[in-house]
């Protein structure tokens, strides 16, 4: 079994367990309120426009990985709930973390705390850099830091359930950065060491990003 999930089961888990955490009092989630859940305009990015059939067929996707199941309620209507705190062991605090950067891509720490508190308390930032330590700890990670961006302060955090997140161009985004980056120089270097300055960067980048990939990687092979 694979956990190279699709984006469309990251947003259909990751709307189960956001709002497992927000809306307890409604949850398991019918299947037209997981459909809403997952379209819904806000804490969203993209911004979707799934229907039934279409979240239907990814929760059949999810039940074979183990991640999702039909609950037995009792009602009439059908119910569905996510079984990822028992399959990997994830507690309220890392759930709440793991839903955001599902269901709004890559953030800073100081993102995290901010979006992620209506779904578990954080007293400080120290104490989402702790849940973020203990998910990149898993044998393999289930998050990563993602090379830090030139002329960006803070590093982004990306779950990997779909494998390793897109990054951007290391060139051109080094050189958008330029101008800002001489403005904080003391001093201005002459035109051949800021070049080197850059490809030192690059070079920086690079191996970073190819280690994001191996542990990425082992992460994935542990389903397979």
């Amino acid at each position: 079994m694979k956990m190279n999930l699709t984006d469309l089961e990251i947003r259909v888990l990751g709307s189960l367990m956001e709002k497992e955490l927000t809306t307890p009092e409604n949850y398991p989630l019918s299947l037209n309120s997981l459909m809403s859940a997952c379209n819904q305009k806000s804490n969203r990015d993209p911004v979707l426009s799934l229907t039934e059939s279409e979240v239907q067929k990814v929760l059949e996707g999810l039940g074979a990985r183990g991640l999702a199941r039909l609950t037995t309620t009792g009602g009439r209507v059908a119910k569905y709930v996510h079984s990822a705190a028992d399959k990997l062991g994830l507690g309220v605090a890392a759930r709440a973390i793991l839903a955001e950067l599902m269901l709004r891509g890559a953030q800073t720490a100081g993102e995290l705390r901010n979006r992620a508190e209506r779904m578990a308390p954080f007293a400080d930032i120290e104490a989402v850099d702790a849940v973020l330590g203990e998910l990149m700890r898993e044998t393999p990670p289930m998050v990563v830091r993602l090379p830090r961006q030139p002329g960006r302060k803070e590093v982004r955090y990306a779950q990997v359930f779909g494998g390793m997140p897109e990054l951007p161009e290391e060139v051109e985004e080094a050189e958008d950065v330029e101008p800002a980056r001489e403005r904080a120089l003391p001093y201005k270097l002459p035109m051949t060491g800021r070049l080197l300055k850059l490809e030192n960067e690059i070079a920086d980048l690079r191996a970073e990003t190819a280690a994001l990939r191996r542990e990425v990687e082992e992460f994935l092979a542990q389903f397979g």
